[in-house]
């Protein structure tokens, strides 16, 4: 019997092979949500990448300033606005594209593409012939490719990220094809997330007997475009908070997501340096604990191979990361016990 993960993996790779570039079967079949924020160029590029994908392309647009819904329309997508009467989210934002893609047509596949991303040629037509073959995945993804890793140590650092083996998978990332019976059965993305929506997906799929896979194969070209340090807390900030988030809601269900990210960074950036210090107060010699700090960065670079170019750097801001991750920890924790609700953290 003929492996499909294997057939997907070389139709993608072989123009020759029985699935090549946008196939009849995948224009009609797959739908496109790209969702985006004053975006500029980049969803540009990203629109024209979708419009020979797929006859189905809807943008739906979170209270841009700049042209972005100007150049949406000029490039063929429906559009739409999000009201302002709820908080924007990226979780909503592909909720109502989904939504309004269903009242239009009954694609059966749908692409999720967020608006700094470019689709790669022949993607569609893989991930769609997975999902053909395979009756139990609901969600397929490949190898998202950072554009400019050469540009910036964080946009090294999320090209590493997005990085994985192939096969069956907890979780993916925000680029992805759904099967639209799957994404209906557990009502979409939770609106209210403010990050960490995909994961927390995966595992309400997951409950109901649905397979996540990872293929092989480049999925689409992403742009990080993430340049300053400031940018690059921020957005570890982000998946703290999405880490205590997802775990606060699933911590009883045995398919439980993030325990040990939570645990991981509070401890390193929480337990430690407190107990570190109120120990000082009694044995200044204690201080020298601290030097566990640096000694982690040794740990991560010999690893990563001393070596090898930005392993240094690597390892220093994965450190420090812990530091970003547990104050988004906080802050999730902070809203949760006064009842107030998050608010977006925006690194670009």
């Amino acid at each position: 019997m003929t492996d499909p993960l294997s057939e997907s993996v070389e139709a993608a790779a072989n123009p020759g092979s029985r699935v090549t570039d946008w196939t009849s079967d995948t224009l009609r079949e797959c739908g496109i949500v790209v969702i985006g924020r004053n975006e500029g160029a980049r969803l540009v590029r990203c629109l024209r990448s979708t419009s020979a994908a797929s006859s189905e392309v809807v943008y739906v647009d979170s209270g841009s300033t700049d042209d972005s819904v100007v150049q949406a329309e000029r490039l063929g997508a429906w559009t739409i606005l999000l009201k302002m009467d709820r908080p924007f989210t990226a979780a909503r934002a592909r909720n109502e594209g989904f939504a309004a893609l269903s009242d239009r047509t009954s694609v059966r596949f749908v692409q999720f593409v967020d608006g700094d991303c470019e689709l790669i040629s022949g993607w569609l037509n893989a991930a769609r012939s997975l999902l053909e073959r395979r009756k139990d995945v609901a969600i397929v993804f490949g190898r998202l490719r950072e554009r400019h890793p050469e540009l910036s140590i964080y946009n090294q650092l999320c090209d590493i990220e997005w990085g994985g083996a192939p096969g069956q998978v907890d979780t993916c990332g925000g680029i992805f094809m759904v099967r639209s019976e799957a994404f209906r059965s557990v009502s979409g993305f939770r609106s209210e997330l403010i990050a960490g929506e995909e994961p927390e997906l995966c595992v309400r799929l997951r409950e109901k007997g649905w397979k996540i896979w990872r293929l092989e194969v480049d999925m689409a070209w992403h742009d990080a475009a993430i340049f300053r340090f400031g940018q690059w807390w921020r957005r570890a900030m982000r998946g703290g908070h999405a880490y205590a988030e997802v775990w606060a809601l699933h911590r009883r269900s045995p398919l439980g997501i993030y325990h040990k990210p939570v645990l991981r960074a509070v401890t390193w950036a929480g337990l430690l340096p407190l107990l570190v210090c109120l120990i000082a107060t009694i044995q200044p010699l204690a201080l020298l604990g601290l030097l566990v700090y640096p000694l982690n960065i040794v740990r991560i670079a010999v690893l990563r191979g001393v070596a090898r170019r930005g392993s240094w750097m690597y390892a220093l801001l994965m450190t420090v990361g812990k530091f970003a991750e547990t104050l988004g920890i906080l802050k999730f924790a902070w809203n949760k016990a006064r009842g107030g609700r998050a608010q977006l953290i925006e690194y670009k």
